[in-house]
């Protein structure tokens, strides 16, 4: 495992972190308290969270790990939680006023039996939210310790530069860390999240590395998903969401490529596409989830693993999103392009 600086903090993280998503539901307490000893024996030290997985029994079977292992153990591990979706029925128990994330936090501490969490995470943009009322609140939780950094989640680029934009106006704790859907069949977050993260020095922690498993090779084009998959478990939301990624024929393309770079390292497609994600700009390190152990050895490979230029390069052109419309075709490109000796672009050359 290799260590990256937590974005703009003095924080060393490892460059996988570890879902806890399925804790506690897809996962059983003690598989999980397996993958956990096993992450931190291969120098893993980043954990993620949030407050609506399994409705609290993540954070809840967290709690009981960090109970049950000695403190040299816990105190390796940076740990990360979310708030921002509804946990309840009550109306004002979701978003991000100052009033839901009080409450929010101070259950997930309770859940986790920890007087801080080293990053708490908005889950998700709040449009009845004002964004100075969000940050008040989580630079007071700063102020208080009950948390060292704050980051972001599932925002757009406009909503992570004005959060951000805002938090320097207000000398407010500014934002460091960004977790968006980011992968070899997705990335679009390349046309503005990428860039934005780059100018601000946000570290990215990029969720469903391996598109939701499309990307471990285990799919094959017009063949029915095999039961006991993501994409066979008859999940509705599964099907639809492997539905969209097998029906562009680029994404197929990709999955060959992952295969055949695979092939030519002798290691496995998850671990071509979770190496090519770690060494993407901007990506602190993805969140890779594991239902077993076995899973979690497959996976932590990848931190170490080089593919080289010819691969990366391969991989980065299979995979290349290909907007034609504006603003980012290559009619929209051009309106934005400039280099240092710009006297010889001629108006004719934009359009």
């Amino acid at each position: 495992m290799k260590y990256r600086s937590l974005a703009n903090t003095g924080v060393s993280v490892s460059n996988l972190a570890l879902g806890a998503m399925g804790f506690g539901t897809e996962t059983s307490e003690s598989d999980a308290f397996a993958i956990l000893d096993r992450f931190i024996e291969a120098d893993g030290n980043f954990v993620d969270t949030a407050n609506v997985y399994g409705g609290g029994a993540s954070e809840e079977v967290l709690g009981r790990w960090f109970a049950s292992r000695p403190a040299d153990v816990t105190d390796r591990v940076v740990l990360a939680s979310k708030a921002r979706f509804g946990t309840g029925p009550d109306v004002n128990e979701n978003g991000s006023s100052r009033r839901n994330l009080d409450r929010a936090l101070s259950a997930s501490l309770r859940r986790l039996g920890r007087d801080t969490v080293d990053l708490y995470q908005l889950h998700g943009w709040d449009p009845l939210t004002p964004i100075e009322e969000t940050l008040s609140f989580l630079d007071d939780a700063v102020h208080a310790g009950k948390i060292h950094y704050i980051g972001l989640s599932n925002f757009t680029g406009w909503q992570m530069q004005l959060t951000l934009s805002t938090a320097r106006s207000m000398g407010l704790q500014v934002p460091v860390t960004l977790q968006p859907q980011y992968n070899l069949v997705s990335r679009e977050i390349e046309y503005e999240i990428v860039p934005a993260a780059l100018h601000n020095g946000v570290g990215l922690l990029p969720w469903s590395p391996l598109a939701g498993g499309f990307l471990s090779g285990k799919y094959t084009k017009n063949a029915t998903a095999e039961e006991g998959t993501r994409a066979g478990s008859g999940d509705p939301m599964n099907d639809h969401i492997f539905g969209e990624l097998a029906a562009k024929e680029q994404n197929w393309r990709t999955v060959d490529t992952v295969r055949g770079v695979a092939d030519s390292l002798g290691v496995t497609p998850s671990q071509v596409a979770l190496s090519w994600l770690i060494n993407r700009p901007a990506v602190t390190a993805p969140i890779i989830g594991a239902k077993t152990l076995t899973q979690l050895e497959a996976n932590i490979v990848a931190a170490d693993l080089d593919l080289g230029e010819d691969a990366t390069t391969r991989l980065d052109a299979v995979s290349a999103p290909t907007p034609n419309d504006y603003p980012y075709g290559p009619f929209g490109v051009k309106q934005r392009d400039r280099y240092v000796d710009s006297s010889d672009q001629a108006i004719a050359e934009i359009f």
